[in-house]
C-alpha cells in the first residue's frame, strides 16, 4: 500500500497540508497582502478587518480563494555588515544647506482685481433655508397689535437694564431713580478686585459687582453708535501652510448672493452680508506677501467665511496685513527726527528769521 502524500501550503494566512490530488481551484483561503501592525490594531492590507489581539490576528480566515502553494518562499536575504577594521575611518558628509525660497518681486499695487471663486456648503444652504421658513411663519402670525406698517419700533422694553457700569436699575416706564454708575473700568490686580474711579478694594468677586456707583447721572437703555459699530464688526484670524495663507471671518449666516470676495496679487477686498441680511462686514487688506487670485477661493459656511489665498512663493508671511509694518516704520521715523531736533532746537528757517 502506497503512503500517502501531504504538501504543506505557504499562502499566507492558510498553512495547512493537504493531498496534491485534493488540491482544488478554491481549497485555499488565504490572504494576498501583508500583515499591518499599527497603533496596537492588528490585520491585513488586503482586508478592513483589524483587531488588538494577536492570537485573533492569526485565525482570521483569509479573504481570497485559489491553490494551495507548495512552493516555500525565499527567505529574506540578511545584510551582513563587515567590521570596521583597526586603520580604518568613517567619513561622515555634512548636509548640504538648503537654500530658502526666493520671494517674487512685489507687483505693482494697482493691479485689477478679480472676483474669487465662491463655494457654498451644504451647513450653510441647510442654515439660510430654515431661517427663510422661520421668517415666513413670523410674518405669518403677526397681529394686528404689531407696530404699523410704515413706522418704526423705537419703544424701550419694561425690564431693558442699564447699560451703565454698576447700575442694575431696569427700566419699568416711570418714576425711575437716578442712574449710580461707576464711570471707570474695572481692574483686576493681584487679587484685588476694584473700579478705576473709586478706592474701594475686595477680594470677593460678588462684593465687587454689589459696589454701588460713585456717579450720579442718566440711565441708557440703548447702546451708542460706536457700540453698534463694534457689534456688527466680525472677528477674524488668519493662520498659514507651506502654499495658502487661510483667513477665517466669524460671519455666521452669509447670504451668497450678497457677499463679494476681490483680490489682486497685493491686496484683498472683502465685503459680507449676514445675520438675515441685517449686517455688513466690509474690510480691505493690504497683503504682508503675494498671492495668484486665479488660484485662490473662498468657502462660504454656516458659521464662518474662510477666504484661501494661493502664495506666489512658499516663503512665510511674518504679518498678514503689510501696512501695519509700514505705519510702524514711517512712525518710528519721525520720533527719531523729533528725538534728534529736540524740543528747543531751531530749524534752519528759524535761524534765518533770527539773522534778519
Amino acid at each position: 500500500m502506497a503512503e500517502e502524500v501531504w504538501l504543506q501550503c505557504y499562502n499566507k494566512g492558510c498553512g495547512k497540508k493537504f493531498k496534491p490530488e485534493e488540491n482544488s481551484d478554491d481549497a485555499c483561503h488565504f490572504h494576498p497582502g501583508n500583515p499591518v501592525f499599527h497603533d496596537a490594531m492588528k490585520g491585513w492590507s488586503c482586508c478592513r478587518k483589524r483587531s488588538t489581539d494577536f492570537t485573533e490576528f492569526l485565525s482570521f480566515p483569509g479573504c481570497t480563494t485559489a491553490k494551495h502553494n507548495p512552493v516555500k518562499p525565499p527567505e529574506p536575504e540578511k545584510k551582513v555588515e563587515k567590521p570596521l577594521g583597526t586603520d580604518e575611518v568613517v567619513t561622515v558628509k555634512p548636509r548640504q544647506p538648503q537654500k530658502p525660497p526666493v520671494p517674487v518681486e512685489r507687483p505693482p499695487d494697482d493691479a485689477p482685481f478679480v472676483k474669487l471663486k465662491t463655494t457654498v456648503v451644504g451647513s450653510l444652504k441647510a442654515l439660510l433655508a430654515r431661517q427663510q421658513k422661520e421668517k415666513e411663519e413670523k410674518d405669518k402670525n403677526k397681529t394686528a397689535s404689531s407696530t404699523p406698517e410704515g413706522l418704526v419700533e423705537d419703544t424701550i422694553k419694561v425690564g431693558t437694564p442699564c447699560r451703565n457700569k454698576g447700575c442694575a436699575i431696569p427700566y419699568s416706564g416711570t418714576d425711575l431713580p437716578p442712574c449710580q454708575h461707576h464711570p471707570g473700568v474695572p481692574i483686576f490686580h493681584e487679587g484685588l478686585k476694584f473700579w478705576s474711579c473709586c478706592k474701594k478694594r475686595t477680594t470677593e468677586f460678588t462684593e465687587f459687582l454689589k459696589q454701588p456707583g460713585c456717579s450720579t447721572g442718566e440711565h441708557v437703555w440703548k447702546p451708542t453708535g460706536e457700540e453698534t459699530a463694534a457689534m456688527m464688526l466680525c472677528k477674524y484670524d488668519w493662520h498659514q501652510t507651506g502654499s495658502f495663507v487661510i483667513i477665517s471671518i466669524y460671519a455666521k449666516g452669509c447670504i451668497p448672493d450678497k457677499c463679494s470676495v476681490e483680490a489682486n496679487p497685493t491686496h484683498v477686498s472683502v465685503s459680507l452680508v449676514y445675520n438675515q441680511g441685517e449686517s455688513q462686514h466690509e474690510m480691505k487688506l493690504v497683503l504682508f506677501g503675494v498671492i495668484t487670485p486665479e488660484k485662490s477661493s473662498v468657502e462660504l459656511l454656516s458659521t464662518k467665511a474662510e477666504i484661501k489665498l494661493k502664495k506666489a512663493d512658499p516663503t512665510a508671511w511674518r504679518l498678514l496685513e503689510l501696512i501695519k509694518k509700514e505705519v510702524a516704520i514711517e512712525d518710528s521715523k519721525a520720533e527719531d527726527v523729533r528725538t534728534t531736533n529736540g524740543a528747543g532746537a531751531k530749524t534752519d528757517t528759524q535761524t534765518d528769521n533770527v539773522e534778519a
